[in-house]
């Protein structure tokens, strides 16, 4: 069978360089030094400048692009604003330096811009005993939290020093950009307040990492707000793109290439989400901690820094059935967590 998702262009730009995707608007592909490689970024074209759309980390690197890309593709056009998608240092990255460069306001979703402000600001600190009694009580071993321990603040470190104001971006606001309006579109599960930008006229999504083509955004609990339930807010976020997205929207993802066949990948989330959950369902039959539970959800093996995501995106998955019913859950005597069906 044919692959619903149809990708518009066969290859993508080099890293570090940029491509016309229609009048207007370009693409910047930005390597990463994490785990996914690169990031796609968006510039748009807005009267005697642009507007430029999530940013990279906050790194040598990355500057010395943007530099080049000001250069090449902007032609020395300034910057109008800076919008990220989201609080993740992909996105926001080099959000401070980009608007101190070009004088300009930093647009973002209330939620993402105070929560980024608060990562920031664990920089350097230990970490707290919160995040300790919930990784020791999802059953991590002591040198899992020894390496949690280490991890803990390096949010910071690919971020720029943010803006000390911003202009805030919220469900149903529609910007002006060049000649074209966009909508925004708030999604929630990934991250708290995601911000969507569709332009109805013109067929088009910047969707960030609220629908990518060929891999699922991680959504996590954190030591934070350890009752969260994320993932019935990633759900309910991915059945509202459905019903407003047309099939043949070309949506603009932050990884991987821009495609077409909306509806098709949400319903693909979705369904790969509910076959976990029952997965997970199955598995606790017996009572299992929450790094037991990773044959459910994850395909290969969970080692190393992958350990804290798969965690928080397992206790995301055990917190919905444990909201709707499904599962219990008992705090034995060395303070973990087991979980078992009702």
């Amino acid at each position: 069978m044919n692959d619903p998702i149809a990708y518009e262009f066969d290859a993508t730009p080099d890293a570090g360089l940029t491509a016309p995707i229609v009048a207007g608007i370009h693409w910047l592909r930005m390597p990463l030094p994490l785990a996914l490689s690169h990031i796609n970024l968006w510039l748009l074209e807005d009267g005697d400048g642009w507007t430029i759309v999530d940013t990279g980390v906050g790194t040598d690197n990355c500057r010395d692009i943007w530099e080049q890309t000001f250069a090449e593709t902007m032609h020395g056009k300034p910057a109008t604003r800076v919008i990220a998608t989201h609080l993740h240092p992909d996105h926001i990255g080099g959000a401070g330096w980009l608007c101190h460069r070009f004088g300009v306001d930093l647009w973002m979703s209330r939620d993402e811009y105070l929560l980024c402000r608060i990562l920031v600001a664990d920089t350097g600190r230990e970490a707290p005993e919160e995040g300790r009694h919930f990784y020791s009580a999802a059953g991590f071993p002591p040198e899992a939290l020894d390496s949690y321990r280490k991890m803990f603040g390096l949010f910071g470190k690919f971020v720029e020093p943010l803006p000390e104001s911003y202009h805030r971006l919220a469900e149903g606001d529609h910007l002006t950009i060049g000649d074209d309006n966009w909508e925004i579109i708030i999604g929630r599960g990934h991250s708290p307040e995601h911000a969507c930008l569709f332009n109805v006229e013109r067929n088009l999504l910047i969707a960030g990492d609220q629908l990518l083509p060929t891999i699922s955004s991680n959504v996590s609990v954190y030591p934070t707000e350890p009752a969260a339930n994320p993932l019935r807010d990633w759900i309910a976020s991915l059945h509202k793109l459905k019903n407003r997205l047309p099939e043949d929207v070309l949506v603009l993802p932050a990884h991987g290439k821009p495609f077409r066949g909306a509806r098709t990948r949400l319903d693909q989330l979705i369904d790969e989400h509910m076959t976990g959950l029952s997965k997970l369902y199955d598995l606790c039959v017996e009572p299992q901690r929450a790094i037991d539970v990773f044959p459910a959800l994850f395909m290969g093996e969970i080692t190393g820094s992958n350990l804290i995501m798969a965690t928080g995106e397992s206790i995301a998955h055990l917190n919905y059935l444990l909201d709707d019913g499904s599962l219990v859950s008992e705090v034995r005597s060395d303070d973990v967590i087991w979980y078992r069906q009702a």
